[in-house]
């Protein structure tokens, strides 16, 4: 009965937010998804028509309504360009929820999240151990992105430019002990104390990014604290409609969080960033109101790392770039492009602060045509659309390539790992970065020539 209870106020919420679209098809225009497809159902307009009718359409239609649903990179933009302000992403999000409790999930999704997502340390061991053994099915490719290919073929690798997973993962590689003590002894005090949520892509396959966010915030003073048991942020069940597993990893981390004292909450990937800012207030299953003042707390207080350095940090750029060698030059600079992340612009609003720490370690920074355009990731429409997936991320590939940059920086994981697929099959000599390791390496240069 409480299943079912849940289930209809889930139903009503996701009406009273579809009366707010028109139809009035803006959302056409800038679907990444539509403009490949040229297909009325791919688009925002077309599944919110199709969700009006959705207790009906569950009963008669649930496995179509799931697929249509479902073939949705989730990117933000039709929300991010609605005139009448509908909560696209909310919505969808909602209804796949309502098509989970009443379909259930497939055996594998409630293998992968019930089983493994939704407890920390059992993801943290198996992952582990298939970065041990990751070796008898990739094969290392030379080349800029440092991908790897399948040596078999197979339904999910198929001809998929991978990225491994990290030999050590970043929670693995530093004490909370030993971050407090390098900030603490900083001449450069910020007076600000920080909780780094670092996200699975960044822990597992991306340390790097971990440890160049570490090195600039330790070395512009602020004190950092990165909890020991950190998991994922829940996106990845929520994507699926399984909000119980979203609201157990939402609780994992508020247990985790509520001993510790700071002023702001920082990740480095953008979807953890707006995961954690947007979707945990709204989308917990049904929180006391001590759990929603909590959470509408710490949304407040979650910040991008690029926005936290520029807006809050404020350190002296110009000082930093009349540091690094060349930085004069304009011509002897490395050229670097820049992609914005859906979660990151569309979602946040956040997109002058990249290119600012960018251009604060030394480089020149050439704007893409459609630096804000999907890369085409979409996190499991990746793994479900594939084929779509390669066209979209095809034609970033092709914008990024024609600023004849070396390098192209963005701010989320999941774009570097759609990124450096596309170029590695392009064989493009075009590395994938993080702002935060350019800088990190500017800071280097810095103290290798006072």
């Amino acid at each position: 009965m409480a299943q079912m209870n849940d289930l209809a106020t889930l139903v009503k919420e996701l009406e009273e937010q579809l009366v707010t679209c028109t139809r009035c098809g803006m959302c056409q225009s800038v679907c990444p998804l539509f403009e490949q497809t040229k297909k009325e159902a791919d688009v925002a307009r077309g599944k919110l028509a199709l969700l009006s009718g959705l207790l009906e359409n569950i009963f008669a239609d649930p496995d179509g309504v799931n697929q249509r649903l479902n073939k949705c990179l989730l990117c933000g933009s039709c929300a991010a360009n609605c005139p009448s302000g509908v909560n696209v992403l909310e919505i969808f999000i909602k209804a796949r929820a309502i098509l989970s409790e009443y379909k259930g999930l497939s055996p594998v999704k409630k293998l992968i999240f019930k089983k493994m997502l939704a407890n920390p340390k059992t993801f943290d061991t198996l992952t582990h151990w298939a970065g041990r053994f990751q070796n008898l099915f990739i094969k290392d490719e030379a080349n800029a992105q440092g991908t790897s290919c399948a040596r078999l073929v197979s339904p999910l690798l198929g001809h998929r430019h991978i990225l491994p997973m990290a030999k050590t993962p970043f929670h693995k590689s530093l004490s909370d002990l030993s971050l407090k003590e390098s900030a603490l002894v900083s001449s450069k005090g910020s007076g600000l104390r920080a909780l780094f949520f670092t996200g699975c892509l960044i822990d597992k396959i991306f340390p790097n990014v971990a440890h160049a966010s570490v090195q600039v915030l330790t070395h512009h003073g602020v004190e950092l604290i990165i909890p020991q048991g950190q998991g994922c942020c829940g996106i990845p069940a929520l994507a699926s409609g399984d909000r119980d597993t979203f609201t157990k990893l939402v609780d994992h981390h508020l247990e985790l969080f509520k001993q510790e004292k700071f002023d702001v909450l920082i990740t480095a990937c953008a979807t953890c960033t707006s995961t954690i800012k947007k979707l945990w207030p709204t989308l917990y299953k049904n929180p006391s109101s001590g759990v929603k003042e909590q959470l509408n707390r710490l949304s407040e207080k979650t910040m991008d790392i690029n926005q936290f350095l520029v807006d809050r940090v404020k350190p002296d750029f110009d000082e930093e770039l009349s540091a690094v060698p060349d930085a004069a030059s304009e011509k002897t600079r490395e050229i670097v492009t820049y992609h914005d992340p859906c979660h990151l612009k569309k979602s946040l609003g956040v997109a002058d602060q990249p290119r600012k720490i960018i251009q604060a370690a030394g480089k020149r920074l050439v704007e893409m045509e459609g630096s804000d355009k999907c890369c085409g990731m979409g996190g499991s429409f990746n793994v479900y659309h594939y084929e779509v997936s390669v066209a979209i991320g095809n034609l970033k590939q092709k914008n990024i390539a024609d600023t004849g940059c070396t390098t192209v920086a963005t701010g989320c994981p999941a774009c570097m790992m759609q990124i450096s697929d596309m170029l590695a099959k392009e064989k493009r000599n075009i590395k994938v970065r993080h702002p935060m390791e350019l800088y990190a390496q500017a800071l280097e240069k810095k103290q290798n020539n006072p």
